[in-house]
């Protein structure tokens, strides 16, 4: 197969996908990132908000490029997606180009295309609390407040800075306590729920550190 051919079907797997999330009044979580490379500590967080949100799908929207991190030490996107797939291991979870395929660079300007084409689908935005520290940092962050719910899974060392960042201060009104996880579906944003959790340490900066220094991958 071509890679002409390759990158046809791929736009034709994801545009059926897109359109059963359109057709269907379905929960789904959203998880944006570069992916670089995607680890066990993403399918941890995306296995506990399927659970604590009671969400149909998880997916996985690998970006093109972060306008936050630097392009230097970033893979290829398809060596980003081929390692998400590997790495996803849940029915649940499907790894998406929706970026690539829609043409969007920022959160802001994605969400307002799902919301407006698949209304019937009720989106989550799945994030840790690193990110949370640096949203005030995202074009556009208090429309994208407006645009889905949000749910922030706790990281080792994380919590109490990431909880007196802009995000959370200025929508503290808007936040559901950590029991009222299966509610937050049916909230209309802002709206938004913190998960205190013992997770994973790992990153995808370790790992590239470590692949770098055992010489393995590329």
């Amino acid at each position: 197969m071509s890679s002409t051919e390759a990158q046809k079907r791929g736009k034709k797997n994801l545009a059926c996908s897109l359109s059963i999330a359109a057709t269907s009044k379905q929960t789904i979580g959203l998880m944006g990132g570069s992916f670089n490379p995607a680890h066990s500590g993403h399918r941890l967080i995306s296995e506990l908000a399927i659970k604590r949100l009671g969400l149909n799908k998880v997916w996985w929207l690998v970006s093109p490029q972060n306008p936050l991190k630097p392009s230097a030490g970033m893979a290829n996107i398809k060596k980003r997606v081929q390692n998400a797939v590997k790495m996803s291991r849940n029915p649940k979870i499907k790894v998406m180009t929706i970026e690539s395929f829609l043409d969007t660079r920022y959160t802001s300007d994605l969400l307002k295309i799902l919301s407006k084409r698949f209304s019937s689908t009720r989106f989550i935005w799945i994030m840790g609390a690193d990110n949370l520290l640096q949203f005030s940092e995202w074009k556009n962050w208090e429309e994208i407040t407006s645009l889905v719910r949000i749910a922030i899974f706790d990281r080792p060392n994380f919590s109490l800075k990431s909880l007196a960042a802009d995000m959370p201060r200025r929508f503290s009104g808007n936040r559901l306590r950590e029991r009222e996880g299966l509610l937050l579906k049916y909230r209309k944003p802002p709206a938004w729920i913190f998960f205190h959790s013992n997770l994973s340490h790992i990153s995808a900066t370790k790992i590239r550190s470590q692949i770098k220094t055992n010489g393995i991958g590329d």
